[in-house]
């Protein structure tokens, strides 16, 4: 059994999908379920079978998945380690962010760190919280730009360390024609009544908003799902909603949009979410790269 086809067999295990492994492992469908189904000749027994839409293990999968994710594991600490020996800023770095964070000064960071190394080979997939700390947690990826919002705090699972960015104020974004528009400050007791736009159900941009009003008995009504604050903004723009709306995602603001302060005060801290079972030297040096880039202060919004 090849190394290969075991580590495509645990992602294949892991997300019970051959579509969803494919993507993950940046391969296409074909080339998994070609993986899949020469390990199956190779153990000379199936592995997967189908349930409803995706697929389930049977029980010889189950075992060799087992087998399968230990490898995997193994594998991933020997590469590390050999990396370690030397300090050699080389090889492959798979980084997942926030989008914000990505367009404001993560892609800023890699173009330094691959111009003074070139042996580095990073790779970049953004994302939300709930779906990047799982992949670090399975070692797809080796780090994680995320956000953790006062109304909402990150919450870590064993095994993951945090290393905080800033801390930036996050802001009410309303229509130039708002009645709150012309305000210094908008308490968030006052926000009866009004439309949402939002990222998505379950990302920690939505969560926090909601137990944000929450906490001051407002009912959050999201109207508009949006996973980037861009077109939040466009919809904030067409007086269709307000939105929560941290600094660095405030640039550039559409004509006809205002921030307006929030008493108590929103905030949102950029953390870097990294294994705390050690670390490569790319890593290290990814996340030194970005506490020099962000401790020139985060972007500055657009003006009023």
């Amino acid at each position: 059994m090849s190394w290969e086809r075991l580590r495509v067999f645990a992602a294949v295990a892991e997300h019970t999908s051959i579509t969803a492994a494919a993507e993950a492992l940046h391969l296409t469908r074909p080339a998994v379920s070609q993986h899949v189904r020469k390990l199956e000749r190779e153990a000379g027994c199936r592995l997967v079978e189908p349930d409803g839409r995706g697929i389930r293990l049977t029980t010889a999968g189950q075992v060799l998945a087992s087998a399968a994710r230990s490898i995997t594991a193994t594998v991933l600490d020997v590469e590390r380690d050999l990396a370690n020996i030397h300090e050699r800023i080389t090889g492959p770095l798979r980084v997942g962010a926030v989008t914000s964070a990505l367009r404001a000064f993560v892609l800023d960071a890699l173009r330094t760190l691959t111009t003074r190394h070139p042996q580095l080979d990073p790779a970049l997939r953004d994302g939300e919280v709930i779906d990047l700390i799982p992949a670090l947690r399975a070692r797809r990826l080796d780090a994680v730009v995320l956000e953790s919002w006062s109304g909402w705090p990150a919450r870590m699972p064993p095994g993951v360390a945090l290393t905080d960015l800033f801390t930036e104020d996050v802001e009410l974004a309303v229509a130039d024609e708002h009645p709150l528009a012309q305000r210094s400050v908008v308490r968030i007791d006052e926000l009866h009544g009004q439309r949402w736009t939002s990222c998505p159900p379950g990302t920690e941009a939505h969560e926090a908003l909601v137990q944000t009003l929450r906490s001051h008995s407002v009912d959050a009504d999201v109207r508009y799902c949006m996973a980037d604050y861009a077109t939040q903004l466009s919809a904030v723009a067409a007086g269709l909603a307000s939105a929560l709306v941290p600094r660095i995602a405030q640039s550039p603001r559409p004509a006809g949009v205002r921030y307006v302060p929030c008493e108590p005060a929103v905030t949102r801290t950029i953390a870097v979410a990294t294994a705390d079972s050690g670390s490569t030297p790319a890593v290290r040096a990814l996340l030194a790269e970005l506490l020099r880039t962000t401790d020139r202060g985060e972007p500055a919004p657009a003006p009023q």
